[in-house]
């Protein structure tokens, strides 16, 4: 089986130049927890939601805010990506996957196809899931 099987297919992308008030917006209307950098339709980065959240003031919307700490939100998303990107062709084995993850401290893989644009992202839960349905498949068999 291969991940374009069981990967999330809904991906939101960004542009390097998107700011990161539109980025925290579209963490919150979302509930994802990366957005996937995008340079014209090539995966050139990924923001996670912790990246954002250690790139902006923590006052921001307290009584405590101030004109500095409103400022962060102007920053950039090519300020905050990571540009060393771990990503997994859409036709990878799940074994390829698991080995990934084991290999690298990373939370999801981007999963690109031939021309290295974004089709989907998997992260460990989506195999964790995978692997219950597998076991549970296997019980039903027995």
């Amino acid at each position: 089986m291969s991940v374009n099987e069981i990967m999330s297919k809904r991906v939101v992308s960004v542009r390097m130049d998107d700011s990161l008030h539109t980025l925290k917006e579209l963490f919150e209307a979302t509930g994802f927890h990366h957005l996937l950098v995008v340079e014209g339709k090539k995966l050139v980065g990924v923001i996670s939601d912790r990246d954002l959240l250690k790139s902006l003031s923590p006052f921001i919307d307290t009584l405590s805010e101030r004109t500095k700490d409103r400022a962060t939100l102007e920053r950039r998303a090519h300020q905050i990506m990571s540009r060393d990107i771990v990503a997994i062709k859409e036709h990878s084995s799940i074994i390829t996957a698991i080995a990934f993850f084991n290999r690298r401290t990373v939370s999801c893989l981007p999963v690109i196809n031939q021309a290295g644009e974004p089709v989907g992202i998997l992260s460990w839960r989506d195999i964790l899931q995978y692997m219950e349905e597998m076991v549970l498949k296997k019980k039903t068999l027995s």
